[in-house]
């Protein structure tokens, strides 16, 4: 982290789409129509509006790209609500990147991936889903397992059945927790969906979502042959300031925000219970 990223800038919201009925997507450049800084997969930026408040957010884009930087934002408090208000054109500042990343370039390189996400949960996975797209030549087989509640629900569903979907070497499969009308895909919670995949094991998962779908997700994996050395997940929900001063997100000799917001599990397992 550079000095830099302790300073807000002012962007811009060029585009926001809604994704599901409380997720919308906004993409955000400098006032000269710039992307306002590089970033890895996996890490996060601060979003405030003064006289309101700021809030951490993972950054949804690919490294990849650019030309902007995109955040996938369900309204769920004070910040998210105006965020949610605002037009194309209205400005916000914003302050980062933070955090450490998917290790992308080392530990993933080369390998088979599955990628397992639960509701908002797709918002920091489709980064590095994107990084891995445009480095296709970098990485093996990838199966890519998403669940929501409903199919109104599963964020950046039109991406996913357009593009995803066609890409060479992926596989995507869909849940949701409920029969629906004109739904034909799967039905059914993640974890079971994991245990009736019967994943390979020597695939490296990437998981975000819920944390009663990461512990029910991680006990299925386990019992298909996983490793906790082989699953990573992020953890940026801990996540106040950002820069290690508040303390929030201290546990034991961990900084969620220095150390992470990356883990791979058995790393967590070094941190004391109640984490």
């Amino acid at each position: 982290m550079t000095n830099e990223a302790l300073i807000p800038i002012v962007g811009v919201v060029t585009d926001i789409r809604r994704d599901t009925p409380d997720v919308k997507t906004f993409r955000v450049v400098t006032l000269d129509g710039k992307k306002c800084f590089e970033h890895k997969p996996g890490q996060c930026a601060m979003l405030s509006i003064p006289g309101v408040g700021e809030a951490l957010f993972s950054i949804t884009s690919s490294p990849t790209n650019k030309d902007y930087l995109e955040f996938s934002i369900k309204k769920c408090g004070c910040v998210t609500t105006w965020l949610h208000e605002m037009e194309v054109g209205q400005q916000v500042t914003i302050r980062g990147p933070y955090g450490n990343g998917f290790p992308v370039t080392t530990e993933l390189k080369g390998k088979d991936l599955l990628f397992i996400a639960g509701g908002i949960g797709l918002a920091p996975l489709r980064s590095v889903i994107n990084y891995v797209r445009d480095n296709r030549a970098d990485y093996g087989k990838v199966d890519i397992l998403y669940g929501s509640r409903s199919k109104d629900d599963l964020v950046h569903f039109n991406e996913i059945v357009s593009e995803w979907v066609n890409e060479p070497g992926f596989n995507i499969h869909l849940t949701i927790d409920r029969e629906q009308e004109g739904w034909d895909g799967h039905v059914g919670f993640v974890p079971s969906y994991v245990e009736e995949l019967n994943f390979d094991p020597q695939k490296t998962v990437l998981m975000c979502g819920p944390p009663v779908m990461i512990k029910f997700t991680l006990a299925s994996l386990m019992k298909l042959g996983f490793s906790r050395n082989q699953v990573y997940t992020t953890m940026e929900l801990k996540m106040k300031c950002a820069i290690g001063k508040c303390g929030r997100c201290n546990i034991g000799s961990k900084y969620v925000c220095k150390d992470g917001p990356v883990f791979r599990f058995d790393q967590l397992d070094e941190l004391p219970p109640e984490y």
